[in-house]
């Protein structure tokens, strides 16, 4: 039958000919926005709601830069690439809660109100749970070993219940001390090099996540693998975010490309390389003091413990610590950098706050812990901050394992499903004047961070912190980290705009932002003021006293703080 066709020239045509009907038929269908999705922008064949032609092959090889059809504009750029949650919110206003995006072979459900995201993501959270594969972000640049973005399963399951042990409600409480040696350190830093601001910042979250996760404190603001971190976080999450990256997704076939017409692919491997180098290196030094007996207590004790059992790679246990040091130092330190952005900008904030705290606290000592429950404008401003400034604009995406159902839409399995964080915060129904840095308008507002994301989805203070079976673990932690952090800085310091060559205050711009999944404000100065010398003198005490907690030479802990809610497992002393 076969050779007689081929014999047969008529025979021959016919078939060419439905065999290129039917391969056109398919690739019509690319595209288009499938029966029962929610409704969302107009499409066109093939790209969908994309329209980047005329961006996304100059991404992915130079060649195509100045090709005059690319570059002609009746290309519509409908996916934004600067400021997409800007157009993300717009589509929300049109197209309402739950909408649909249609890219390329891939089907993006877009969720922009508290209602959906508590039906879907939370109540719905088996269906939901799962991530998109990223094969630029995860694959690629991340070893597939990156666990923010890591596909739901056995191995998620198992990480998840290790960061469980260290980061629930009861281990939090015990990290206390942690953060009030950092928190004094970062005050005594500001005194001396308020320029620095920043990095005072960020070392004080990393330092946090380094001794609960590895064992170890940073002890300089200048300290290179502490820069390393942000550096490549900031990087990876461009990256993850770039064009190019999702082409090569919504895509697949582009995934086969030769490196040398696929620069982000040889920039990920570059990446990767260095980054692994960074986590894999913390998590070999705690190994080897763990099993040798000199290592602290910390999460790499569990790390260690089930790596006996399952075998896991160094690699992946690398990763697995580094993804929590990563989660941990970004999200703190972008919180407390949009935070005095605020305070400067909202300066009547600033005196309502001072004001409680002077009411409350005094001026003879530094704010505790225990001023938790009596500073509630301090707790309004973390929520107020964490609304105004969301550092995941986006949310991670989610992504579904089997068909369901919303009202009368259908979403499909494998859709990738989209936390709208910054079109819900900025809903004038929910926050009147959203750009208004108001903290006021949590204050019939007594919860925790983390009872307000499991309550009344009407009333959630805020999203950055995702949902579901997803919903970050650490958010016991960053929220006493925040409330030391802006607490103790209100009551220290007058936070002022700096002055240009005339005199006149420099107002930093509250919408330009910078990064790709995370976000924060784009760099800024501001001048910090002490408070009083009085209370010069009460940090410099505070700070003498933490040094004396802490190694003349190698500014680590003497003695572990008793309590701490780690894992008191150590493996038996070895030779090394």
């Amino acid at each position: 039958m076969y050779q007689a066709t081929l014999g047969n020239p008529w025979a021959v045509t016919l078939l060419a000919v439905a065999v290129v009907l039917a391969a056109f038929i398919r690739l019509s269908k690319i595209g288009k926005r499938a029966p029962g999705l929610p409704p969302g922008p107009p499409t066109i064949p093939v790209l969908g709601n994309l329209h980047l032609v005329s961006m996304i092959l100059p991404t992915i090889s130079p060649v195509y830069r100045d090709c005059p059809v690319l570059t002609d504009r009746t290309f519509a750029n409908q996916m934004p690439t600067v400021k997409p949650h800007l157009q993300f919110q717009k589509w929300a206003q049109e197209y309402g809660p739950i909408y649909s995006l249609v890219l390329g072979t891939k089907t993006v459900i877009v969720l922009s109100s508290d209602e959906t995201v508590k039906d879907l993501l939370d109540k719905k959270s088996g269906i939901y749970s799962d991530r998109p594969d990223m094969f630029i972000g995860q694959k690629i640049a991340s070893g597939d070993l990156r666990l923010v973005v890591m596909r739901y399963g056995d191995n998620w399951r198992m990480i998840h219940k290790m960061v469980h042990n260290i980061l629930n409600i009861k281990a939090a409480v015990t990290y206390v001390p942690y953060q009030d040696l950092e928190n004094k350190i970062l005050l005594d830093g500001l005194l001396d090099t308020p320029q620095d601001f920043l990095n005072h910042i960020r070392r004080f979250s990393y330092s946090l996540a380094t001794q609960m996760i590895f064992g170890f404190r940073c002890p300089d603001i200048k300290d290179p693998e502490l820069q390393q971190l942000f550096w490549c976080f900031d990087h990876w999450g461009e990256l993850a975010g770039s064009a190019s990256a999702q082409i090569a997704d919504l895509y697949p076939i582009l995934q086969k490309l030769p490196s040398f017409i696929a620069p982000n692919v040889r920039y990920a491997k570059y990446l990767h390389k260095i980054e692994k180098k960074l986590y894999v290196g913390h998590w070999m030094r705690a190994k080897r003091g763990l099993e040798s007996g000199t290592g602290l207590p910390c999460f790499c004790n569990d790390v260690l413990r089930v790596q006996q059992i399952e075998k896991f790679s160094d690699d992946a246990a690398g990763y697995m610590s580094g993804s929590l040091l990563e989660a941990g130092s970004d999200t703190t330190s972008g919180t407390l950098y949009g935070f005095i952005l605020a305070m400067l900008v909202f300066p009547e904030v600033q005196k309502k706050a001072q004001e409680e705290i002077d009411r409350v606290v005094g001026h003879g000592r530094l704010p505790t812990m225990d001023d938790y429950d009596e500073l509630h404008y301090i707790r309004c401003c973390i929520k107020e901050s964490l609304r105004w400034m969301p550092t995941i604009i986006l949310g991670v995406p989610h992504a579904t394992t089997k068909d369901d159902t919303y009202g009368n839409y259908v979403i499909p399995k494998g859709a990738t499903v989209i936390n709208n964080v910054w079109a819900i915060h900025m809903d004038p129904k929910r926050s009147p004047d959203p750009r208004r840095f108001d903290p006021d308008r949590f204050k019939e507002d007594f919860t925790t961070l983390y009872q307000s994301a499991n309550g009344d989805p009407a009333k959630r203070d805020n999203f950055n912190f995702g949902a579901g079976r997803r919903l970050c673990q650490g958010i016991h932690i960053a929220e006493r980290s925040l409330f030391l952090g802006m607490s103790r800085l209100i009551w220290a310091f007058d936070m002022s705009k700096p002055l240009d060559d005339s005199g006149n205050p420099i107002t930093p711009d509250i919408d330009d932002l910078v990064g790709g999944i995370t976000v924060q404000p784009r760099d800024y100065q501001a001048v910090f003021t002490p408070r009083s010398a009085e209370k010069v003198k009460i940090i410099r005490v505070a700070a003498r006293e933490c040094q004396d907690l802490l190694d003349p030479n190698t500014k680590q802990w003497k003695k572990m703080p008793e309590g701490m809610a780690l894992s008191t497992w150590m493996p038996e002393k070895v030779d090394v």
